[in-house]
């Protein structure tokens, strides 16, 4: 734990107190939420200590502004549970002067929130996500390769990862909850299975109140597992079930029980990218499959770093879950978004990385070997050569992100190929 960076989110947390009466982090528990917000704030009200629950609640409900009474920043910790805070929080600060006043925390969004809270917030309070730490927060990528770097189109000097393959293997399944890093072999992977069985047991009943069976539950998992990185409908998971199980689901059930892993952020899947074409080809719109961290995935699979070397195909999956989630959060350091690319003709792109200043680079996520390097180059050859450029910047970069690599490099073609251990904000 001592190689920790200071996190991205601790750095956006602080621009966003500058300019708003409050802000809202969101995410999964168990992602560090409390611990940012506990740098920043100079007071805290903790809603799930058991010691004053019911006090609060009772506050909560007979007068909340008492709730916010301390030294400002304020962090309100679990404030879904008093839903009424929402909008205590927008009053006050409607009438305080400056800005930074409250941190509010949350892990779950409750259906109920919707007939407490009377106003969205728009204007005083900004929204922001944290997930699992990125292998450069954590301390295992080298950081020699800057995306903000190759968006500025700065001279591309190259870099090293350390990371070998069977090491981002363990990576893969070890996850990036910052409580286990530093731990060693199966105590390290023992906690995703913890958070699996927590999700399955209790978590997924809290959004609605609507109790879930955790069997079903962790079915639907393991098939979202099994389908990470596609654009698998939900009529496709309910088909998958019935192929690896003895029962099924109808399409009703799935929706209900991921729309509920939604709420508490245990998925997060990416949009799809609709820039503007040369050509007319249509452009599909499915989202794209990813739980918040790879580990939730490997637990709900039951796989080991032994049997993903072994199984280099599931690893490639599981691979582009644990790249999508580090990249969220670098774009998001850079004021941009994840998005992915799969036109009619079957052409697609992994990874768009968008910018809000309209820069844009494209990624194609592969473990490593020259084949399928070379695939990954001819998708992103063959997407950046439809896109309208008279309409449309050019991409800032085309890279090939890969598990297995010692270096990174630029090829002829001007396609940086990048060990995912090397890259950083």
């Amino acid at each position: 734990m001592e190689n920790y960076r200071k996190r991205i989110a601790d750095v956006l947390l602080a621009d966003k107190l500058a300019g708003k009466g409050a802000v809202l982090i969101e995410g999964p528990k168990w992602c560090g939420k409390t611990t940012t917000a506990e740098q920043i704030a100079k007071s805290a009200l903790y809603m799930a200590d058991q010691d004053s629950l019911k006090r609060n609640l009772q506050m909560a409900d007979f007068k909340p502004s008492r709730l916010l009474e301390g030294a400002r920043p304020r962090l309100l910790d679990e404030w879904q549970i008093a839903p009424k805070l929402w909008d205590t929080v927008r009053f006050a600060v409607d009438h305080a002067s400056g800005f930074g006043h409250f941190i509010l925390t949350g892990s779950t969004v409750p259906d109920k929130m919707r007939d407490e809270i009377k106003h969205s917030g728009t204007g005083r309070i900004s929204r922001m996500k944290m997930r699992p730490m990125s292998l450069w927060e954590s301390g295992e990528s080298s950081g020699t390769v800057s995306l903000g770097d190759l968006f500025a189109q700065k001279e591309f000097q190259g870099g090293d990862s350390s990371l070998s393959l069977e090491g981002l293997a363990f990576l893969t399944c070890r996850g990036g909850w910052p409580s286990i890093i530093g731990m060693k072999g199966k105590t390290a992977l023992d906690q995703s299975y913890d958070y699996v069985e927590s999700v399955t047991e209790s978590d997924i009943s809290k959004p609605d109140g609507v109790s879930r069976d955790p069997d079903t539950a962790l079915r639907i998992m393991h098939s979202y597992a099994r389908l990470q990185g596609t654009q698998a409908a939900y009529t496709a998971i309910s088909r998958d079930i019935a192929n690896h199980e003895a029962s099924s689901f109808n399409e009703d059930t799935v929706v209900s029980y991921i729309g509920a892993l939604k709420k508490i952020f245990v998925v997060e899947d990416v949009k799809a990218w609709c820039p503007n074409l040369r050509c007319k080809t249509p452009v599909r719109t499915s989202d794209t499959r990813y739980f918040t961290d790879p580990s939730i995935a490997t637990a709900a699979m039951g796989v080991s770093p032994s049997s993903l070397l072994d199984d280099l195909p599931t690893f490639g999956l599981l691979f582009k879950t644990l790249a999508a989630r580090d990249l969220r959060t670098y774009a998001e350091s850079l004021d941009g978004k994840l998005y992915h690319y799969l036109d009619k003709s079957g052409l697609e792109c992994d990874i768009v990385i968008h910018l809000r200043n309209g820069y844009y680079g494209l990624v194609e996520v592969k473990l490593g070997g020259d084949a399928l390097i070379e695939k990954g180059a001819k998708s992103l050859l063959a997407v950046a050569d439809k896109i309208d450029l008279t309409r449309m910047k050019k991409p800032s970069f085309l890279m090939v992100l890969v598990a297995d690599g010692d270096f990174a490099y630029r090829r002829k073609d001007g396609i940086i190929i990048c060990p995912i251990g090397a890259l950083r904000p």
